[in-house]
């Protein structure tokens, strides 16, 4: 997966351009888009000693230029005309466009124009392409996504039209507000998930969600915003993506994108969405890092605190959604937006109205097939020969779901106190707590509501994860006579926290307390046996020499 990439990844990462902002997000762009940047100067890359710290040393990638001001202070503002659109001021620049605030002349309507910049232009084949892409996001005409006007160029300067936002980006509430309610962070997450839904329905895919690019106006209708990252999937002669490139904020991309940026589809973009609704409940990133490298390796691994610990609010059930969509490979996370809407409805946790908005409009998300003439943006993937054992089969083998989790599963397990416990689930909850051990070896299930129980690797759905877990823990046979401490998220977490400060208690003992160490061990009962008898033998020979010793004076 990500071992490879991180192999030479000091080598690679001194060929890209790099930044840290000032909430300590990191920012990459790939080498190919460093090269094209006219204020490529003004980038720091860092070498090879410092890499460790290159985020330290960088320059803000996201810092947008500041327009010119004026002797009052106010932005100087612009007198120029481009076709149909009148630039009044500057909004920001990046390396390959400019933006301003514009008025379309012949529609009354405030506008945002970002311009292509002009050695952007020059490269062969590119003004084909951006007109190309900003003519595939005009079709996306979503109430949460920000709308594409038109694409035209005037004096010799290609622009697109996009709608203009009036407010905030949640990554500006986030500042002031340091984590969302639930039913704000669900609203929010539904919005954008259904915006995503409607995009991954036209093959488009956005590649950089992430709270900046979340806007909010100021009557609480959430917009998705800059698709100026996104691809057509499938179009890969044109696309203004490079093989091998990595676009995107490594903090918020999914880690098949930072290997390759080309190969993304659905389930990168719900990754990213994931991320952001992690953030927006705790406050936090799941995965933090001090480089790029360490940023990766932390994903790579896959452990992160849920956000339940971080969060008593998040339930059970919220908790798993936020875990499923960030999940290391894809094939473990949900397939399509759909299904994400479906399940976070589910949860009834939603506020109609954004709460800290003042007079904010309530809004509905209704979900909608996606266009049946477009297949789902899944790329296609070439079979190579290779030979592989048991276990590694085990852990590549794709999980068979069905396309739709509707089934609901009765699942049979023995809870801590040797009590048989029957609970309902979907099989994606089940795939979950297999994975995460949250189920014994030893459980059973059954599909529907008749049938009989039957040991989880005998089901297709289950049948990879169980000989995975079956490979790195034993034998379920061995597992028998084990009782599971974990029946509930709840109490696994109690669970861990509880081993972790015994754990740290234990270590602070001073080693001459080795033996009230035993004690306290799981052979407890051995040990107290043992002292015991030993008690009993010492008193004994020690009456028996007593007596002798008497009966000699």
């Amino acid at each position: 997966m990500i071992a490879a990439f991180l192999k030479n990844a000091d080598q690679r990462l001194r060929t890209r351009v790099l930044a840290k902002r000032d909430d300590g997000v990191l920012k990459l762009i790939s080498p190919g888009i460093a090269s094209q940047c006219p204020l490529r100067e003004g980038y720091a890359v860092p070498d090879e000693q410092n890499s460790e710290n290159m985020a330290a040393t960088v320059v803000g990638l996201d810092k947008t230029a500041e327009p010119p001001l004026n002797p009052t202070g106010a932005a100087e503002p612009l007198n120029e005309t481009l076709g149909d659109f009148r630039l009044e001021r500057k909004l920001g620049q990046g390396g390959m466009a400019e933006v301003f605030l514009a008025r379309q002349i012949s529609l009354d309507r405030p506008v945002a124009l970002k311009l292509l910049s002009k050695e952007m232009a020059k490269k062969p084949g590119f003004v084909e392409r951006f007109i190309r892409e900003a003519r595939s996001m005009a079709k996306l005409d979503h109430p949460n996504a920000v709308k594409a006007y038109a694409v035209d160029c005037a004096q010799d300067r290609h622009f697109v039209a996009i709608e203009f936002v009036d407010g905030q980006s949640m990554q500006t509430w986030m500042d002031k507000l340091g984590k969302l309610s639930i039913g704000d962070a669900i609203h929010i997450a539904l919005r954008c998930a259904d915006a995503l839904r409607a995009a991954h329905g036209m093959n488009i895919i956005h590649r950089d969600i992430k709270p900046d690019n979340i806007l909010v106006t100021k009557r609480g209708i959430t917009k998705v915003s800059d698709f100026g990252l996104a691809k057509v999937v499938d179009d890969e002669d044109h696309s203004m993506t490079q093989i091998g490139t990595t676009l995107g904020t490594p903090s918020y991309m999914a880690p098949e994108q930072a290997r390759d940026a080309k190969t993304v589809d659905n389930r990168s973009d719900i990754y990213s969405l994931g991320i952001t609704l992690y953030y927006f409940v705790t406050g936090k990133l799941p995965f933090v890092g001090e480089s790029i490298v360490k940023l990766l390796q932390a994903k790579d691994s896959g452990k992160y605190a849920s956000a339940r610990k971080l969060n008593p609010e998040v339930s059970d059930k919220f908790d798993l959604i936020i875990g499923k969509m960030i999940e290391k490979e894809e094939k473990y996370r949900y397939a399509t937006c759909d299904e994400l809407i479906k399940d976070l409805k589910g949860l009834n946790r939603e506020n109609p109205a954004l709460s800290f908005i003042e007079g904010a409009e309530a809004s509905t998300v209704t979900q909608t097939a996606a266009p049946a003439a477009i297949q789902p943006a899944i790329p296609k993937v070439k079979p190579q020969a290779t030979t592989a054992t048991a276990a590694e089969t085990a852990t590549e083998t794709p999980v068979k779901t069905p396309a739709k989790d509707t089934v609901v599963w009765h699942v049979a397990f023995t809870n801590a106190r040797g009590q048989s416990v029957i609970t309902k689930m979907y099989a994606t909850q089940i795939q979950h707590m297999i994975k995460t051990k949250f189920l014994p070896l030893t459980a059973k299930a059954m599909r529907g509501e008749k049938g009989e129980f039957q040991p989880l690797e005998t089901y297709s759905e289950f049948k990879t994860l169980m000989k995975r877990r079956i490979a790195q823990e034993g034998s379920v046979q061995k597992q028998t006579d084990q009782i599971d401490r974990r029946s509930n998220l709840q109490e696994a977490y109690a669970e861990a926290e509880a081993k972790t400060e015994s754990e740290s208690k234990q270590k602070k003992r001073p080693s001459f307390l080795w033996l009230p160490n035993k004690v306290a061990g799981e052979r407890s009962p051995i040990v107290i046996l043992a002292l015991i008898g030993t008690v009993i033998l010492g008193m004994y020979f020690l009456f028996t020499f007593a007596a002798k010793f008497l009966e000699g004076q």
